[in-house]
């Protein structure tokens, strides 16, 4: 097994926060945005001119208390009735048509948005998935993509309709005082100044919190796929209080986001309450003075009374903005992530100079992208020639490089340098779709997914297969047992396979890996799982696959190595030595220790003195 680097820590530093710009950030969705942007400006403008409806309202009051309230007269008084009634009519269908306009583009904005996070995800090297913890990936699909949906859904609106609003508003006001205008006035400038201060304190806590939203994930899929080793070794209080430990954290951040938005929403609703309270009282004197009417005061009353929701709101619509926002960044991390170069058409790919047939290693040297500058390689230049038809054993201790050497040739790994080729064509020049389909893996850990027995096997074929290649390839893989599941090769596996026993998981990995009869077969150790018996009657089969085949497979048993024609020995990241089992098994004192079971061959410095004996 290759040593894989440590897990990436997702959250950003905090000087990236400061430069991180919220318009900015949520300017990136517009892509996503533009296919349904008529359809959102619409919405827009009606929900604009529904909160223009309600700024109507307080001038008919005018009219109602100054004109038939004023004169007595009842006939104008039930026609003020009715047009308020009208306007509130009105107001109620425009807002639910403006409802009504943006649910469907935006359920589909965020479909699409979720399938190019599954597509990248997909195409996204090896070495990404082995940096990013799973429950980081799934939160920015779930979670994220929610609070972008919801921010499209309301704030993005209603942060324009609630500013033209209250611009709406204050003209009115203005005209019809513009003393007490002035008054209402008064709190903008703090307010302003207030929310800028919330902005930058509320997004670092936002990120935070959607951060560790990921963790408690995480924790949460590994306690669900690790449950046998949980309950096997006692551990579900630790795991517990593992999990307890997150939550808390999670709910203290949620906690100092909700003092942050309490406190900006008391001084949000205070200081207008206070200018609006002011100007009741300052109105009432100067109506008793009679210098002001009743119905101005009643309709500047109702017009300050009818922004108050529009300005209450803009403490939560500035949370939801910045929490879009850090949403927003955790998606585009992921979407801006490095993903496999397609490669040319295989059509077109062109023969390496020098090259060979079969599988062939020129001057291999591979080290992970994260790993500490100036840690030695995990593969140093490794030459090694597999001929046409041979299949070779890959021999060595833990450690030494074995499937990280498996990985680089179906491309799961970039070699940093020297290159690969088969029958004499550089893998690099081969599309990947080309390459994995002439070179079939059967891997360490087999992998199943929630399928029948049936559609996992076939996995590894191509489009035409079909019941004649998956009864050949159960065959191969002394795969009997499916006959007897309830619904035989139509028995759903569950998720993981955890259904069926480590052994047979790995016989259906096997089948996956030659049913489509690739050129090239590369497995990785793919007997360890079975017992003796088993294992004979496999490897039975195995031998008349291997005889149409260009195969690499790692061994640790000798019953396995027996499958190969020739065994390749890798120690300390290098092919040491190259030969038949016996010629190594007489000749090379590492190779007959590992063969041998001894566990002093898989220490460093054995090995290492192993291979200075095998130099002398």
């Amino acid at each position: 097994m290759a040593t894989t680097p440590p897990p990436l820590d997702t959250r950003e530093a905090p000087e990236a926060l400061e430069a991180r710009s919220t318009v900015r950030s949520l300017l990136r969705l517009w892509p996503y945005v533009r296919p349904v942007r008529a359809r959102l400006l619409t919405a827009a403008a009606v929900a604009i001119l529904a909160s223009c409806v309600g700024l109507v309202i307080p001038l008919v009051l005018k009219w109602m208390v100054d004109g038939p309230i004023a004169g007595r007269d009842p006939a104008g008084v039930w026609l003020g009735a009715l047009y308020l009634l009208l306007l509130g009519l009105a107001e109620a269908l425009l807002f639910g048509l403006r409802r009504w306009l943006v649910a469907r583009p935006l359920a589909g904005v965020e479909a699409g948005m979720r399938a190019d996070l599954y597509r990248r995800l997909q195409r996204l090297p090896v070495a990404f998935h082995d940096r990013w913890p799973s429950g980081q990936l799934l939160s920015r699909g779930t979670t994220d993509l929610m609070l972008v949906r919801m921010f499209l859904a309301f704030p993005l609106t209603f942060l324009l309709v609630n500013g033209v609003t209250i611009l709406v508003g204050v003209i009115i006001m203005l005209i019809q005082d513009w003393a007490l205008g002035l008054v209402v006035l008064i709190p903008a400038v703090p307010v302003m100044v207030i929310c800028v201060a919330f902005e930058k304190r509320y997004s670092k806590a936002s990120r935070l919190a959607q951060d560790q939203v990921g963790d408690l994930t995480t924790v949460v899929e590994e306690s669900v796929l690790g449950i046998r080793v949980v309950k096997g070794f006692g551990r579900h209080r630790s795991q517990a209080r593992a999990f307890r430990k997150l939550s808390e954290d999670l709910r203290g951040t949620e906690l100092r986001k909700a003092r942050l938005l309490g406190a900006i929403m008391s001084v949000i609703v205070t200081l207008p309450e206070l200018a609006v309270g002011t100007t009741l009282v300052w109105g009432a004197v100067r109506v008793a003075d009679g210098d002001l009417s009743a119905g101005t005061l009643v309709a500047f009353l109702s017009t300050a009374l009818a922004l108050r929701w529009p300005v209450d709101s803009i403490g939560f619509l500035l949370a939801m903005s910045q929490e879009a926002a850090t949403a927003t960044e955790r998606y585009f991390e992921v979407m801006d992530a490095e993903e496999e170069e397609p490669g040319p058409d295989g059509t077109r790919a062109r023969t390496a100079p020098g090259g060979a047939g079969g599988l062939r290693f020129h001057d291999v040297t591979f080290r992970y992208p994260d790993a500490p500058s100036g840690s030695p390689p995990v593969l140093d230049r490794v030459d090694l020639h597999i001929r046409p038809g041979e299949s070779m054993a890959l021999v060595g201790a833990t450690g030494s490089g074995k499937t990280t050497l498996t990985a680089l040739v179906p491309r799961l790994h970039e070699a940093t340098s020297g290159r690969i080729t088969l029958d004499g064509t550089d893998i690099t020049a081969l599309s990947r779709e080309e390459l994995r389909r002439r070179v079939s893996v059967a891997f360490e850990e087999p992998t199943l997914f929630s399928a029948t027995v049936g559609e996992n096997v076939l996995m590894g074929a191509g489009a035409g297969a079909g019941r004649a290649e998956l009864e050949r390839a159960l065959g191969v893989a002394q795969a009997g047992f499916v006959d007897a599941l309830p619904q035989g090769t139509d028995t759903q596996v569950g998720e993981q396979g955890l259904s069926l026993s480590g052994g047979q998981r790995q016989r259906l990995a096997l089948a996956r890996a030659v049913v489509g009869q690739p050129e090239f077969l590369v497995l990785d150790d793919p007997l360890s799982a079975l017992d003796v018996h088993t294992e004979a009657a496999v490897e039975a089969a195995l031998r008349r696959v291997l005889a149409d085949t260009t195969a690499l497979i790692v061994a640790h048993r000798p019953s396995t190595v027996l499958l190969a024609d020739r065994v390749a020995l890798l120690s300390g990241g290098r092919i040491t030595a190259v030969g038949t089992h016996h010629e190594l098994l007489r000749g090379n004192a590492e190779y007959a220790h590992l063969m041998a079971g001894d566990p002093v061959a898989d220490r460093p410095d054995r090995a290492h003195r192993t291979e200075q004996e095998n130099r002398r």
